[in-house]
C-alpha cells in the first residue's frame, strides 16, 4: 500500500477506513470544504450513489469528476 493514506471515518454510525492516494484526499477535502460539510458527510453522499462500486473507487471517481468539472 505504498503511497496510500488510510483515514478512518464514522459513516452512518459505522466505523470504516478508506485508503486513497494523498492527491485524492486533497480533492475530497476541498470538495467537503466547498460544500461546507465534513469529509464524513461527503463520503456518506458518495457512498449512497456508488451503485455497487467499491467505496474507495467511488471516492476516486467523485474526486476525478470534481477536478474535471
Amino acid at each position: 500500500m505504498a503511497g496510500l493514506k488510510k483515514r478512518s471515518l464514522l459513516l452512518s454510525g459505522h466505523a470504516t477506513s478508506i485508503a486513497l492516494e494523498p492527491e485524492f484526499w486533497a480533492v475530497l477535502d476541498a470538495m467537503a470544504a466547498e460544500r461546507g460539510s465534513s469529509l464524513a458527510q461527503l463520503v456518506i453522499s458518495i457512498d449512497r450513489g456508488r451503485e455497487g462500486r467499491p467505496l474507495a473507487s467511488a471516492c476516486r471517481v467523485a474526486a476525478l469528476k470534481h477536478a474535471q468539472g
